[in-house]
């Protein structure tokens, strides 16, 4: 690392957001585009430097980040294992995060090209087409969907359906078929297996599901509770026309019915799509500032649209009354905006017929909630922005009223410490149960300090703090939002002192926390103090893109405070980061003790017997690898096998996508709050 890093001046940019003001070349104007003049800030230092090296390396086809097909791969590597079984997965939130590289990008040379590309990958390959969800017209937002619930042990599955259990009216169908003269829905389905490796086959819309070609291949996994960690999953085609699996494809090792029809279904990370708001609003600011904001207008449509339809994420699973609902027969079904909470829960999901089985199709929401989900300066972004406001007549609203709960929902569940805990829930355990007697509550709903999944506990990560609470920076920054700034000041001097970074390379952050306690029933006439609730910190590490995110949220609030004990800290971790880089990026190597589970069972019912499309049988005892015997060809697998055999932990170097393209916009993003650092 240059020793010029280790010596900065700061200057904070004021206000909102800044821009330089040197002049670079013109853009060459694409194939059928009138040549349209720019500004551009050029490269002023340092860290424009760092950003400009990230990205050509992320953007070389020599180093793979990239299939030929021009989709970002979860990792550059193909043998890893966490939310993806795989690298050469994809996921939305690969695609979000390349559309926020991309905005940086255009930041800094004036050229939008790459960033609408992102976008047209995104229409492509990654937002299910008309072909991918072709019954959507037969959907009736009276009957939404057909009740089944959730449980708790992978074991109980699957799930029954029960159409004795009332469910409630879905409220934005109508009025977004009416805005885009469609019944189709618009957002990114969460997972892709881009070189078809499990070889399912094309997705519809690019050849028909199961038809020629290598790919790339909708794909789903998680399906059955919140106990099922990726080494239980049984990967499965979103459409599923009984080519693989069983006699019934996949669909009864999850749900219990008396007959099965072909279908399609897809399951939206929210998440990633408001990350592509997040993304949208600083391409639309950065190019505006430039003068180029017309190059990038259908992008930021786009962005708008998608945030209509990310609505869904606002409202109980089967669309029940939002708050005390503690019973499938008792909880009322909800009409209007009873069924709304206004969060961002942690998916919504659609399906429908195919393959001749008839016309009718379904949606749900979800009524559990995680912070580290949430995102406030989306929601500003999506109500206060004229080009961001979506088409709806109710969707200005309905995203201004979540920036306020989103808010309060940080502010409820913020520790005594600082840290934020967990979430809440309108179902508990996805069975509209009754929680423990004494539950806190959130405008009704339950708190759970590891909602959706429990293997291992999902807020107990660190990089949800970091996610969550660098959108909230964002907001500050943006805006100068009050409570946004009490959420930070009290989380920035919780974390900062538990930050260590040196000029060679060496950097620790928290990795893994705990969770003691819980939060007061929220009042919003008068918040409690949260004195029973604490968090500690278990392990630390060393994950390069949660310290990006961590950087993130440290610039950007100590730009707005005017903190420069703060800018010191997030330019210390940065330039610690770039001391590690390598031909690929920037990484450090991992120990994964996990891996001993590639021998874990997967659970299949008693009687149940299927194959996967290589010929791999799914039947009880079969293990996560004998589900994956392709694993056993990889180059990185003697270091998995020697493992089961008994040796040490395997010891990899990953270059995962969302990680590389956050280490690159955090350096944009230092340079343009910092340009003087």
């Amino acid at each position: 690392m240059s020793k010029s890093l280790s010596r900065r001046r700061f200057t904070a940019a004021a206000g909102g957001a800044a821009f330089a003001t040197a002049v670079a070349a013109p853009t060459a104007a694409r194939a059928g585009t009138a040549p349209e003049e720019t500004t551009a800030a050029a490269p002023q230092g340092p860290y424009d430097d760092l950003f400009l090296a990230q990205y050509e390396k992320i953007k070389n086809p020599a180093n793979g980040y990239f299939s030929p097909d021009g989709i970002p791969y979860h990792s550059v590597e193909t043998l890893i294992v966490e939310a993806p079984d795989h690298g050469h997965e994809t996921t939305s939130e690969a695609f979000s995060y390349w559309m926020w590289l991309e905005a940086a990008y255009g930041r800094v040379t004036g050229d939008w090209g790459p960033f609408n590309a992102a976008w047209e990958a995104a229409e492509q390959y990654i937002i299910p087409t008309r072909a991918d969800q072709p019954t959507n017209g037969s959907y009736n937002p009276g009957a939404p969907a057909t009740y089944a619930p959730e449980h708790p042990d992978v074991s109980r599955y699957p799930a029954r359906l029960d159409p004795s259990v009332s469910v409630g009216q879905d409220p934005l169908a109508a009025e977004l078929a009416s805005a885009y003269g469609t019944m189709d829905i618009y957002g990114m389905h969460w997972l892709l297996d881009v070189d078809n490796t499990y070889g399912y086959g094309n997705t519809p819309g690019s050849g028909g599901q199961n038809g020629p070609g290598p790919g790339p291949s909708y794909i789903n996994s998680y399906q059955r509770g919140s106990e099922e960690s990726v080494w239980e999953t049984i990967p499965q085609p979103t459409t599923d026309l009984f080519e693989y699996g069983g006699p019934n494809g996949y669909l009864d090792l999850f749900v219990g019915d008396a007959s099965y029809a072909r279908q399609w279904k897809y399951t939206n990370a929210p998440d990633a799509d408001a990350r592509a708001v997040q993304a949208a609003y600083w391409a639309l600011t950065w190019a505006g500032a430039q003068g180029n904001a017309g190059q990038i207008s259908a992008s930021v449509a786009r962005a708008a649209k998608m945030g209509d339809y990310l609505r869904y994420s606002m409202f109980d699973k089967y669309f029940k009354q939002i708050g005390d609902c503690t019973s499938p027969t008792g909880c009322p079904a909800g009409s209007g905006r009873s069924s709304q909470h206004y969060l961002l829960s942690w998916y919504y999901a659609w399906g429908g017929a195919a393959g001749g089985g008839g016309g009718w199709a379904w949606r749900i929401g979800d009524g559990a909630s995680h912070q580290g989900y949430q995102n406030p300066f989306a929601a500003w972004a999506l109500s206060t922005v004229p080009e961001l406001t979506p088409r709806s007549p109710s969707a200005k609203s309905d995203w201004s009223t979540s920036l306020t709960r989103q808010l309060e929902f940080f502010r409820w569940l913020q520790s005594a410490e600082g840290g934020i805990a967990g979430g809440c829930t309108n179902s508990w355990e996805g069975q509209y149960g009754s929680p423990p007697a004494g539950t806190p509550t959130f405008y009704g709903m339950a708190y759970d300090w590891q909602p959706v999944y429990h293997d291992p506990p999902s807020n107990n990560w660190f990089g949800m703090q970091c996610w969550a609470m660098e959108r909230v920076a964002e907001l500050y920054y943006a805006s100068g939002n009050a409570t946004a700034q009490a959420l930070l000041e009290k989380w920035v001097a919780w974390v900062t002192p538990e930050i260590t970074a040196e000029a060679d390379g060496t950097f620790r952050i928290p990795a893994t926390l705990s969770w003691q306690g819980r939060p007061d029933t929220w009042n919003p006439a008068s918040p409690g103090a949260n004195a029973g609730l604490h968090v500690s910190i278990a392990e630390y590490g060393t994950d390069v893109g949660v310290a990006s995110a961590l950087a993130k949220t440290l610039t950007y609030y100590a730009a707005k405070a005017d903190d420069t004990a703060t800018a010191d800290v997030a330019g210390r971790l940065l330039d610690a980061l770039a001391a590690n880089a390598d031909g690929l990026g920037i990484a450090v190597p991992e120990t994964r003790a996990d891996y001993r589970r590639f021998a874990d069972e997967v659970y299949v019912p008693a009687g149940w017997s299927g194959t996967m499309p290589n010929g791999d049988v799914v039947e009880p005892g079969v293990t996560f690898i004998e589900l994956r015997s392709w694993y056993r060809d990889d180059p990185e697998w003697p270091k998995v096998q020697a493992h089961l055999d008994g040796g040490p932990a395997p010891e990899f170097t990953y270059h995962r996508f969302w990680a590389q393209a956050g280490l690159a916009i955090a350096f944009a993003v230092y340079a343009e709050l910092f340009p003087s650092a």
